[in-house]
C-alpha cells in the first residue's frame, strides 16, 4: 500500500504534462489543417529530384 504513495503523485504529474503537451500543440497551430498532408500525398511532385 505504501507504493500507491509514489504511483497516484506519478500519474497524476504525467497525465497533467500529457495535458500540457496537448495543449501547446493545439496553441501552436499543429491541429491548424488537418486535410492538407491528406490530399498533399495524392498529388504528384512536378520537380525530379537531382
Amino acid at each position: 500500500m505504501n507504493v500507491l504513495g509514489y504511483l497516484i503523485p506519478i500519474a497524476l504529474f504525467l497525465g497533467l504534462l500529457g495535458l500540457a503537451a496537448f495543449l501547446w500543440a493545439l496553441k501552436s497551430g499543429q491541429f491548424d489543417d488537418l486535410d492538407g498532408a491528406a490530399h498533399r500525398i495524392l498529388f504528384d511532385d512536378d520537380e525530379s529530384p537531382e
